[in-house]
């Protein structure tokens, strides 16, 4: 089983600065005190090496899904469930690039995308289709790269297209294999995100944080961004946005050079961190459950390089959680 601790070894510039990132996101976090409650919610990780996803018992600090499989609570891959052949997963199912838990008329939902065209809406905990459609223009490739997906208050999904340069809206409402979209260019999209205080779809890519008002009807939906809203990055390469759970105001929005907690009512972003330290860069990932913040950012020594075996507490007090053997990409508390 492998350690809850990198491997020992002398510290290279990168483990420095994370132990640095520890204790300034320690530090910075506005939200209470930072120990592991025997309360925390499971987390949800894609995880690209074993081709699933997994939701992770958060009272382990030491995952080994193979040598004692009681650390999953539930798992999910579309490969050899006929529920999602037509999706052709053993293709499009390469290299998982989001997961989130959402809610929806008394339903719970896993959202799910991978790189190669793979992006549904899963029923949690029977796996059923609720939704899911191939994300590519011809087949399965990373010729558009779904790379985020949200769901909207009609039952419509929306995805983030990296490589295509756009965030596309699916009428999913219509049906579980619907296809209609609605495309918006955005630079480099990478996260989305419903905000349902603001009523927008907030998309964050290149150096643009937008906000996009729902147009059209579910089945022939439409967006239009609302540019009082929208704003650009103070640094480059936007990656992840998502809600800070237990405020109305703040957004996350990671960038390839910082984390950062967005206010839209003062329209400003503050790093997540201490200005010691300074920016930190290239999260994939970030999540809160009260003062709890785990995140996900590349080892920098597994192959594919965006890789990590880690999800990693922003408090320096609390240890990594550890997947063995594990090639994750995305996790995030599973708060639906």
């Amino acid at each position: 089983m492998a350690s809850s601790e990198p491997p020992s070894r002398l510290p290279s510039r990168r483990s420095l600065l994370l132990a640095g990132l520890g204790t300034a996101l320690g530090a910075a976090v506005p939200l209470g005190g930072n120990a592991r409650a025997a309360t925390l919610p499971p987390v949800l990780v894609g995880d690209q090496k074993a081709r699933k996803v997994l939701l992770l018992d958060p009272a382990r600090t030491s995952w080994d899904p193979v040598a004692d499989p009681s650390v999953v609570r539930w798992s999910f891959t579309p490969d050899g469930d006929s529920r999602y052949a037509d999706l052709q997963p053993a293709s499009s199912f390469t290299y998982v690039s989001e997961v989130k838990a959402r809610a929806s008329g008394g339903s719970t939902l896993l959202l799910v995308t991978a790189s190669y065209g793979f992006a549904a809406v899963v029923e949690y905990p029977t796996g059923n289709r609720r939704w899911a459609g191939l994300v590519a223009d011809s087949g399965p490739g990373d010729d558009l790269n779904p790379h985020s997906i949200e769901l909207l208050p009609d039952g419509n999904v929306a995805v983030a297209c990296s490589t295509g340069n756009a965030v596309r809206v699916y009428a999913a409402s219509q049906g579980p294999a619907a296809t209609a979209h609605f495309t918006a260019p955005l630079a480099t999209a990478h996260g989305v995100h419903w905000d349902s205080s603001a009523n927008v779809l907030w998309a964050v890519g290149g150096s643009r944080l937008a906000a996009y008002t729902l147009d059209g009807t579910p089945a022939q939906p439409g967006l239009t961004e609302k540019t009082s809203a929208s704003v650009d990055l103070p640094t480059p390469d936007g990656h992840d946005v998502g809600a800070v759970a237990g405020s109305s105001d703040l957004l996350w929005v990671s960038t390839g050079q910082a984390l950062y907690q967005y206010s839209k009512s003062a329209r400003t972003f503050t790093p997540y961190g201490s200005s010691a330290c300074g920016l930190w860069g290239g999260v994939k990932a970030v999540s809160n459950y009260g003062s709890s913040v785990i995140f996900t950012m590349p080892d920098g020594d597994l192959s594919p390089d965006w890789l990590t075996r880690y999800v990693r507490n922003a408090s320096s007090t609390v240890a990594p959680y550890t997947l063995a053997d594990g090639g994750i990409y995305k996790a995030r508390w599973w708060q639906p």
